[in-house]
């Protein structure tokens, strides 16, 4: 495993009260793979193969709001760079995961949505197009 870059995010936790549940939904919709790590209930996400060159993380800080009626956010913000929006959509709601904050685009970043999985956690999904208008 390559180090983690000092002052970078490193890692993230998706939290399951099912993790099968959370496995199989993540599976589903992301090809994600897992494998069993430390303690027990404890799976390292397999996201992108080691053939593939691994993109930056980009951060912000931005002002609180709403994406579920009535909900803020608590915690760090998650988004997911997925290859076509509307079929990730599909996948989700047939995964039994909830779209909360319909398709919307960002002129020159890309169409972002937000849904809940099934464990309840808010997540966006996001195909990057600098092109979109």
């Amino acid at each position: 495993m390559q180090q983690p870059v000092p002052n970078q995010l490193a890692h993230f936790s998706i939290n399951a009260d099912d993790i099968d549940r959370a496995r199989t939904f993540y599976t589903t919709v992301f090809g994600w793979k897992y494998h069993a790590y430390g303690p027990p209930g404890f799976y390292m996400i397999e996201m992108t193969p080691e053939s593939q060159v691994v993109a930056p993380i980009l951060g912000s800080i931005q002002g609180r709001r709403e994406l579920v009626q009535g909900v803020r956010p608590s915690g760090f913000e998650c988004t997911i760079a997925v290859a076509e929006i509307n079929e990730t959509i599909r996948l989700i709601e047939s995964a039994g995961g909830i779209i909360v904050m319909p398709k919307c685009t960002l002129p020159s970043i890309g169409h972002l949505c937000f849904f809940q999985d099934p464990e309840g956690n808010v997540v966006g999904a996001m195909q990057y197009d600098s092109r979109a208008d």
